[in-house]
């Protein structure tokens, strides 16, 4: 899917590319500040007709001033520069995960990775914003499963690094509804058999 800011006729100050496997497994959920008078977010389905897209756009109730997104963070937010990725891998209990990018007012450009195991692409998001500091990228990121890893690319070039902050979100207990219980340790194992 693609997805869109306008301000204005003639301005795109936001531009998002998104992929996503499984939309019923891995949502897309993302912040979008809009700064400075009217706004208009544009989603348009880029997959096949037999692809259908829910999508949906919900105003947020924080109004004036403005909150800074690495504000309570538990972890480091880091500098990632024009070219350079950096990963960062998460435990299997790590249910979903909360990135926010921004700049010193420069633009942002990079791209979003979430993988599964080596290679194993799950969801991309590639991003242009004209401004890191007004317009920051905020999302959550669903991350069932184990092996899964955040991959962010600055595409920019030297002259734009970017702060990223990748930290857990929600913690669980690590097993999925898929997942095998091994040694058989459950309630009334082997109990209601005669041997």
């Amino acid at each position: 899917a693609n997805l869109e800011l306008w301000q204005g006729p003639d301005n795109t100050p936001y531009k998002m590319r998104v992929y996503v496997e499984d939309g019923a497994q891995r949502s897309f959920n993302c912040v979008i500040e809009t700064p400075r008078g009217p706004n208009t977010v544009a989603i348009r389905n880029t997959a096949n007709l037999e692809f259908p897209l829910v999508a949906g756009v919900v105003p947020s109730e924080v109004r004036g001033e403005r909150i800074n997104p690495m504000a309570g963070a538990k972890s480091t937010p880091r500098t990632i520069q024009g070219g350079a990725l950096r990963t960062y891998p998460f435990d299997p209990n790590v249910e979903s995960v909360r990135i926010v990018l921004q700049t010193d007012g420069r633009p942002l450009n990079s791209r979003i990775e979430l993988l599964q195991g080596p290679n194993n692409i799950k969801q991309v998001m590639e991003l242009y914003t004209e401004d890191g500091m007004d317009r920051p990228y905020i999302a959550i990121i669903e991350t069932p499963g184990s092996g899964n890893v955040v991959r962010i690319v600055n595409t920019a070039t030297m002259e734009f690094p970017l702060t990223a902050l990748v930290e857990a979100d929600q913690i669980g207990d690590g097993r999925g509804p898929a997942d095998a219980v091994l040694g058989g340790d459950g309630p009334g194992f082997m109990l209601d058999r005669a041997w």
